[in-house]
């Protein structure tokens, strides 16, 4: 079972409540206003600020799989 996407219609960002970008390659969501990336671990995602990963701005801006 992969993850859903079409959860990304009802996910946001813990912190900033924001939209959340899907990265299939990274299997994170990403908040380009928090610099965050989430990790999806066994199709569900992590979405706690204390797990997160910090990403660069370019990490943040970088082209991201479509969450269509």
């Amino acid at each position: 079972m992969a993850f859903d996407v079409k959860l990304m219609e009802i996910l946001a960002c813990p912190v900033c409540k924001g939209k959340l970008d899907y990265n299939k390659e990274q299997q994170e969501l990403i908040c380009k206003f928090d610099k965050l990336a989430y990790a999806i671990e066994q199709d569900i995602p992590v979405l706690l600020e204390s797990e997160a990963r910090r990403i660069s701005l370019d990490d943040a801006t970088s082209p991201l799989e479509a969450t269509e």
